[in-house]
């Protein structure tokens, strides 16, 4: 007999904290690191064997649904296997509203994708990120327009060494 099968639920994705479940999720592709921030979103995208990470874009945020959009967009584009979202914890541990804002959006970017997401902990990468262009003595207004890219080159970079260091 043979009957109307229930529907499935759209695919939904998962955000992890583990880099150890998050690789062994993922398939062979590239990974895109996000520094979501209150005003932009700083996208890196890594080389396909997940060795080196580089400055993408940053996204000026807008409404979540075309901020979404782009993201995806740019994951299909690249053949994307999963996303490493800075998440901001404070300096003692603890979750403040930008951590609960990072938690927010990645349960709202798993209801559209099926992608995973790893959590990385990005405390102090902004500060680092200034330090660096300040060295090289990048202008004020040049600064203001890479560091969002620069924290999640070094965010994905991270993440990206240490499931290096985790690989058998």
């Amino acid at each position: 007999m043979t009957g109307n099968a229930p529907p499935t639920p759209d695919p939904r994705g998962v955000t992890l904290d583990d880099a150890a479940v998050f690789a062994a999720l993922l398939g062979p592709g590239r990974l895109i690191g996000i520094d979501a921030g209150s005003k932009t979103f700083g996208l890196a995208l890594s080389d396909v064997t997940r060795s080196i990470a580089s400055a993408l874009e940053t996204i000026r945020r807008t409404k979540f649904r075309d901020d979404a959009k782009r993201l995806l967009d740019l994951a299909g584009e690249h053949a994307v296997q999963g996303f490493v979202l800075g998440f901001p914890a404070n300096l003692d541990g603890s979750e403040g509203p930008r951590a609960q804002a990072t938690r927010a959006f990645a349960r709202n970017l798993n209801a559209l994708s099926a992608l995973p997401i790893l959590l990385w902990d990005e405390r102090l990468t902004t500060a680092e990120a200034e330090r660096m262009l300040i060295a090289a003595d990048t202008s004020r207004r040049r600064r203001a327009d890479v560091i969002d890219k620069l924290a999640a080159t070094l965010i994905l970079q991270g993440a990206l060494d240490r499931m290096r260091r985790l690989a058998p």
